[in-house]
């Protein structure tokens, strides 16, 4: 596994071969088959450690125990932090082999809307106190959320734009804040370091 991600993250997922895996990993290509089922399974379980990190439960459980919106919307930036900088090599490799592999593209699929529904609790904790603006309904906010911490917002601040992962996570949490919150105070606000 280890082999595969590095591999992976450094050359893409099409130009890693099965043989390429099994000599990094000191194991014979067969063995790689027999284990994992190839290239294809050895990304089906990347995706699976990355999307059912237990930081997702623990944050949602903790959402429950708050009253603060501003400290719900902090908790969920610095959790989405956290996975970005754990795994967000895997998540890249599966953005950028989706488009072109069918079977890459349907499990991706099947993590998105796992991601997306973790949303659900947490915007729902938000309209049960009285936080989200008026005009939200909740699928809206789900959407809001899905805006500021889906696959994009980090990924656009940090590599793209070269934020540190701190700035990207307090400017998201700000705007987030504002967009969602009808009291958009923010623990973050006026932070800046690149």
């Amino acid at each position: 596994m280890a082999a595969a991600r590095r591999l992976f993250s450094e050359r893409g997922y099409f130009a890693t071969k099965v043989d390429d895996i099994a000599a990094s990993a000191r194991v014979a290509p067969a063995t790689v088959y027999a284990v994992s089922g190839g290239k294809q399974g050895l990304l089906r379980t990347l995706m699976e450690t990355a999307i059912t990190d237990p930081i997702v439960q623990t944050t949602i459980g903790r959402v429950e125990e708050l009253d603060d919106p501003a400290a719900i919307l902090s908790l969920v930036s610095a959790t989405v932090r956290n996975m970005r900088e754990e795994s967000g090599d895997v998540m890249r490799v599966l953005l950028n082999t989706a488009p072109h592999d069918k079977a890459v593209f349907e499990n991706l699929a099947i993590a998105t809307a796992r991601y997306r529904s973790a949303f659900e609790p947490i915007a729902r904790r938000l309209m049960d106190l009285g936080a989200l603006r008026e005009d939200l309904e909740l699928t809206d906010a789900i959407d809001v959320f899905w805006f500021y911490f889906g696959y994009s917002g980090l990924f656009t601040l940090h590599d793209e734009n070269g934020w540190s992962f701190e700035r990207a996570e307090h400017w998201l949490c700000r705007e987030a804040s504002r967009a969602l919150l009808r009291d958009h105070t923010s623990p973050q606000a006026g932070r800046k370091t690149r």
